[in-house]
């Protein structure tokens, strides 16, 4: 990218969005640059649109001066990147101005966003209204957008947990600057348009997920009626081949909907970085965590080494009948299967103290935990798992946790497997030897993401400010991607430092390149994020042996 061009796209981009939300001080930039694993992509101005307008018309300055530019929506992405662009020398589009919730009905369940509203203003949004509807939340920031993480398609943990199902009506500015709608929003005057996800057509709204095809300026999000009754479950297995057991007894009350909700299973490193951080002075500063001390831990916080937690949604009458299915289903496969509402929580804090001094059980820390992951299942966001990106560090999480500026380590490898015993087994056998070999703690999680498939989160955590640690944790990454996808198991979401490595060749790369190429053929829009950079020679070959053959 030449200079000229730039600055010339930046006087253009200030007439446009103002002085003030045109940044290109060092201090800022190195910010922005920085994330939870090593990059070297250079960010070499911040611009920040106030509406959907504003952002054609970058986007049309961009095109003019071949300046590209990389959209955000909080910038909140850790583990895949923050806000760091997937190509070097983009200007960062920052959304975080485009708040406005623009449309709501209680009585048909549904909010309509722009970039820039989080899971926090969605919530409080709600409370204000005393709202009888429930948002999912997942577990990132509060201050998460809505929009970016449903155009990576990520999940939460109520029925409505699978995001991207959940959404319609996208409004989009492609590329070029034009503007469009999917579904029945492109009809005016629609009336259902924020109701039906699939219009008339060839549905689109898939493109614009993990891809650089357009900016998402504005989504509609369906809500989840709350329920008459809500109670929340836990359990753990008393050895680590157990799993196999759990994973095939809960599939048939997920495909019978007794299970509605994702349910999450969590080995014990993963449940012990959520309790505390790494334990220096017990093992004497050496990594990783293994062996006896593991299960000295095991013992000391009452977990197993697979734990699982989970809801129920329903009257009351099918939420005991479910409990009945559960409890069955479960028999004899996992122990300490728990039950726990409203009532019993505020029990169980009540009476904590004692309970520790009878048993032993710091039970106030285990309802620090456990309060959290209760109010995920009910939507109420949390900033609370956070803190396990502090893991490996030697300091403890500040108030105001920051995982980028703070230097905490953090990579996520998430492979998909069939819901099924035997691959959740094999998959996380494979991915804890290859973690543990490379000298990092194999802290992963299952979700029971729909009724078929399993979410697998592999947590590389660690120190940034250890030297090498940055290059060890990404030769660890690739490794772990490279091998569970051989398996048969890949990713469902990648790193910014990984896009470029996993496109490959072959039709479907092709058509995504074509597809790029048509709609933004100076490649200006977040070059390599998820799609292949098209080879315009070859796209331009193509097009014209194709024009000739019909002929």
């Amino acid at each position: 990218m030449a200079l000229p061009n730039l600055q010339m796209a930046l006087r253009q981009w200030t007439e446009v969005v103002g002085a003030d939300n045109v940044t290109s001080d060092a201090t800022s930039l190195q910010a922005a640059e920085r994330c939870t694993f090593g990059m070297e992509n250079r960010i070499p101005a911040i611009v920040r649109p106030a509406n959907r307008d504003q952002v054609q018309e970058c986007l049309r300055v961009a095109n003019r001066w071949q300046t590209p530019v990389y959209p955000i929506s909080s910038g909140k992405n850790w583990g895949y990147g923050s806000r760091v662009p997937a190509s070097d020398g983009c200007t960062l589009l920052d959304l975080g101005r485009m708040k406005r919730i623009v449309d709501f009905s209680e009585e048909l369940a549904y909010v309509t966003v722009e970039p820039g509203v989080t899971q926090e203003q969605l919530y409080a949004f709600l409370k204000e209204r005393k709202s009888r509807l429930w948002m999912d939340a997942t577990g990132a920031s509060p201050q998460c957008s809505l929009i970016g993480n449903t155009m990576e398609r990520g999940f939460g943990h109520t029925p409505y947990g699978d995001h991207f199902s959940y959404v319609c009506g996208l409004e989009v500015v492609l590329p070029g600057g034009d503007a469009i709608e999917t579904g029945f929003a492109r009809f005016a005057d629609s009336k259902a348009a924020p109701l039906h996800k699939w219009g008339l057509g060839p549905a689109l709204d898939g493109l614009f997920s993990q891809s650089n095809f357009g900016i998402v300026t504005r989504m509609t999000v369906w809500l989840m009626p709350e329920p008459e009754y809500f109670q929340a479950y836990y359990f753990r297995c008393e050895s680590a081949g157990d799993l196999r057991g759990i994973v095939d007894a809960l599939r048939p009350l997920r495909l019978n909907g007794t299970i509605r909700s994702s349910s999450h299973i969590a080995n014990d490193y993963k449940v012990i970085s959520a309790l505390r951080q790494y334990p220096w002075r017990e093992t004497g500063g050496r990594t990783p965590l293994q062996g006896d001390l593991m299960k000295h831990f095991r013992r000391e916080m009452k977990i197993g080494p697979w734990n699982g937690s989970g809801a129920l949604y329903g009257t009351k009458a099918q939420v005991k009948e479910a409990r009945r299915l559960l409890r069955q289903a479960l028999s004899g496969k996992a122990s300490r299967l728990q039950f726990l509402d409203d009532r019993m929580l505020r029990l169980a804090a009540r009476f904590a103290k004692p309970y520790q001094m009878i048993s032993g059980w710091n039970l106030e820390r285990t309802l620090a935990v456990l309060k959290p992951v209760y109010g995920l299942m009910r939507g109420v966001p949390t900033e609370h798992p956070l803190a396990s990106t502090y893991w490996r560090k030697r300091t403890p999480p500040p108030a105001q946790m920051d995982p980028d500026r703070d230097g905490c380590g953090l990579l996520w490898c998430s492979p998909v497997a069939p819901n099924d015993g035997a691959h959740a087994e094999h998959l996380t056998n494979l991915a804890a030897g290859i973690m543990l070999r490379h000298g990092f703690e194999p802290a992963i999680s299952l979700t029971v993401l729909t009724e078929r498939s399993i979410a697998c989160i592999i947590s590389i955590a660690y120190d940034r400010d250890v030297p090498g640690e940055d290059a060890r944790a990404h030769t660890c990454y690739m490794e772990l991607l490279e091998t569970c996808s051989r398996e048969g198991y890949p990713s469902y979401r990648l790193s910014v430092n990984s896009m470029s490595a996993k496109t490959g060749d072959g039709t479907y790369p092709n058509l995504l390149r074509n597809l790029k190429a048509t709609l933004d053929p100076k490649n200006v829009l977040a070059p390599g994020r998820y799609i292949p950079s098209p080879d315009r020679e070859s796209v331009l070959a193509a097009t014209v042996a194709g024009s000739v053959r019909s002929r």
